[in-house]
């Protein structure tokens, strides 16, 4: 499947903001079921410094700071990704063995996949988290086949509803309440893994939707999607992530299937999230966020934004860098839906 996507980010401040850092996780990133054919990040007023790293997870970031005063921030990255359908592997490792392999015991084996285990920000360990997942843990229960029904036991069991929750509501509030969104939802998930010591991490990306029968794909009325990634030891190296998306009760090896596009993994959505920053004044602000995502041909992803004179356009690869500082200011950010 050759899809397009197009996520498109405006700040609008009250006052003006002075000066800026940001960091944006908008690049997606290549697997074996996904290949970025074109990436382009496009930001407007242009940044007196831009450039692309790669982050301790493998993942593509540009920093970038602005040094002007500025009412409104627009960043939008356009992308061009080949997918296809995973490969069926099996597993039936028990739960319990692998639970085992990253308990910490003198001289054990380092892997990895040991820092998923432990808890994050956004992700504590609870035994609220265990009393739920108990009943999919079952004793000797393949590790596969349980967090399969994890999975579909949290997308019948909560609610998806739109502004239930905040960026910063806890995982255990979410579990509580029984409703949020993908990213509760991924919590919720990752928080029943990690509690019962299994590695388990979050992957942020896109979703393709397809718009009612008969009527036209809307522009920007799809948003970045969150899923969770598990880690089954019995396969060979480079399949050991199954990915679940339990917003949708969907699974597979690499992406839940060929309509996703995979952008970041983390232990959580703060390692991960599309765009944040410290800016240095704008008390007040207003964010924006639309998210295109469409098979190639269809032309649903609008032409680029007017640029003006001054917007900077980077695509991987290339940098530009101006020294710089940045008074105490505060911290925003972008959630995912």
């Amino acid at each position: 499947m050759l899809l397009q996507v197009s996520h498109d980010t405006s700040y609008r401040y009250q006052p003006a903001v002075e000066t800026a850092q940001h960091m944006a996780y908008m690049e997606p990133r290549s697997h074996a079921t996904q290949t970025v054919l074109d990436f382009a990040l496009h930001v407007n007023p242009a940044p007196a410094q831009m450039r692309f790293s790669d982050d301790v997870y493998g993942n593509s970031r540009c920093f970038f700071s602005l040094q002007t005063p500025h009412e409104v921030l627009n960043v939008v990255a356009h992308s061009l990704i080949a997918t296809r359908p995973s490969d069926e592997v099996q597993s039936a490792v028990a739960w319990e063995k692998v639970r085992e392999m990253f308990r910490y015991q003198a001289g054990n084996r380092f892997d990895a996949a040991s820092e998923f285990v432990y808890p994050s920000p956004f992700v504590p360990r609870h035994m609220e988290f265990a009393a739920y997942a108990r009943t999919s843990f079952t004793p000797g229960a393949p590790l596969l086949a349980a967090c399969m029904e994890l999975m579909q036991r949290i997308h019948e069991d909560f609610t998806y509803e739109s502004q239930s929750t905040q960026i910063n509501t806890p995982a255990r509030q979410a579990l509580a309440q029984r409703k949020g969104v993908c990213q509760d939802f991924s919590h919720i998930m990752i928080a029943c893994l990690r509690t019962l010591g299994l590695p388990a991490r979050y992957v942020s990306g896109y979703m393709l939707t397809n718009p009612p029968e008969g009527q036209p794909r809307l522009i920007g009325s799809d948003a970045s999607h969150a899923w969770v990634s598990v880690y089954l030891p019995d396969l060979p190296e480079g399949e050991r992530w199954c990915n679940f998306d339990p917003t949708n009760n969907r699974w597979a090896w690499h992406a839940p299937g060929e309509d996703y596009v995979t952008v970041a993994t983390g232990r959580d959505f703060g390692d991960v999230s599309p765009l944040r920053g410290v800016i240095h004044g704008g008390a007040r602000h207003v964010l924006t966020v639309g998210v295109t995502v469409a098979p190639v041909g269809e032309n649903a992803t609008p032409d680029l934004p007017a640029m003006q004179a001054q917007t900077q356009t980077l695509e991987r690869g290339t940098s530009q860098s101006q020294s710089q500082s940045l008074p105490g200011g505060y911290t925003q950010s972008q959630s995912q839906n």
